[in-house]
């Protein structure tokens, strides 16, 4: 096990180290972007990149507190389920109804890397791999999408 502090220093040196590779990436629209802390430029529609000692995982959440416009949201994302898989051959998680870490109703979409540790250097070129493959092929795919989005403001 390790102290708050060592495990706090290690998710700080693994996605600095994150920060650093991606750095030469640029986004489909060939722009610089912070891929660790993607902006989809939608409030509530976040892409979020998260390892803890057991599971990685890449997810759209839809935050929005509003039940009935959440749902619009999620219903709009399955209306364009076909664009996603085009984008994203791997298969995700479709969440209607979930809840973060607070408690606090969401919906979600999302994939899994299990059976790896943020805390374990040797699971970090896993890591790495995973969330590059999959947060480049979500901004593809939102490259393509966002502005379907912006009707339902």
């Amino acid at each position: 096990m390790y102290s708050r502090h060592e495990a706090a220093q290690l998710k700080k040196e693994f996605w600095t180290a994150f920060g650093q590779y991606m750095v030469p990436v640029l986004s489909a629209e060939g722009e610089k972007v912070s891929w660790g802390n993607y902006k989809t430029g939608e409030k509530n529609i976040f892409f979020r990149l998260n390892a803890d000692n057991q599971i990685a995982n890449v997810s759209i959440e839809l935050t929005h507190g509003d039940e009935g416009l959440r749902q619009i949201y999620y219903e709009q994302f399955l209306h364009l389920k076909h664009l996603f898989t085009s984008a994203i051959p791997e298969p995700w998680i479709w969440q209607a109804h979930a809840t973060d870490d607070y408690g606090k109703s969401i919906s979600r979409i999302y994939i899994e890397l299990q059976h790896v540790s943020i805390y374990k250097k040797e699971d970090w070129p896993a890591l790495i791999s995973f969330f590059k493959r999959n947060i480049i092929a979500l901004d593809e795919f939102w490259s393509n999408v966002k502005y379907s989005f912006e009707m339902l403001r």
